[in-house]
């Protein structure tokens, strides 16, 4: 037992930083995805909702891709594929020059997108829980549009929306395990280097599985405070 804990030191022949800093690429990846994905889909969301042909024909083509594709896939389009459209460019224009994607930001840009298409959905299922006669009442208040989405329609969009939501952080999360394929540092790819030093794969996916795990249930106590908050003023209201 002290022979595997000592795998896990912070000194000499430990991996107990590199494995902390894998689970740091992780939770910020994930958490770099957010302020992407969630704008972005609830933009897709209103789309749909728009009277706007157009509008809703890309709002509903981009969310049916992202959402068919498997999400590997999508990261390895994103990663080989800006490189090449980049390349290709420079050669056109004659720039003699390599040019090549960080993995970081790819990861950001493949896992934000899909998580985009996703929550785009959930958007729309909230959509359509909200009273239309939100935006009647705030016309009779002679309220702009732009106060009556943000201080009426987004918090009350926000609050239908967050389960769903939830479930969709929960899935990012174990989704960055994709980006040790594209040579990104998080907790796989430091994992799977401790595994062929050592020749313990057991204990080493064990404590992947620990990492994990500690980070859903952080996620899940967050979310259950901020529905809590979010339900606290309609508690209120009922009573």
């Amino acid at each position: 037992m002290i022979e595997y804990l000592s795998l896990l030191s912070f000194g000499s022949g430990g991996w107990g930083i590199v494995m902390l800093s894998g689970a740091g690429v992780t939770l910020s990846l994930a958490l770099c995805c957010l302020p992407l994905g969630l704008p972005l889909g609830l933009v897709c969301a209103m789309m749909i909702q728009s009277d706007v042909k157009i509008f809703q024909l890309v709002a509903t083509v981009f969310s049916a891709i992202f959402r068919g594709l498997p999400e590997l896939l999508t990261l390895f389009l994103v990663y080989y594929g800006l490189q090449t459209l980049v390349q290709t460019l420079m050669a056109h224009f004659n720039i003699n020059a390599e040019f090549s994607v960080n993995a970081f930001f790819a990861g950001v840009l493949a896992l934000g997108t899909v998580f985009a298409a996703f929550s785009c959905e959930v958007w729309l299922g909230a959509f359509k829980v909200l009273d239309s006669g939100q935006y009647e009442a705030a016309k009779a208040l002679s309220l702009s549009r732009a106060t009556t989405f943000f201080r009426v329609i987004l918090p009350q969009l926000a609050r239908n929306a967050l389960p769903g939501l939830s479930n969709n952080w929960l899935t990012l999360l174990k989704d960055t395990s994709l980006v040790s394929t594209i040579t990104l540092v998080d907790i796989m790819r430091q994992t799977n280097l401790a595994v062929a030093a050592t020749k313990q794969p057991m204990f080493f996916y064990s404590t992947a599985c620990v990492i994990y795990l500690i980070f859903s249930a952080i996620s899940s106590f967050i979310i259950r405070f901020m529905e809590k908050r979010a339900n606290a003023c309609y508690e209120k209201v009922s009573a």
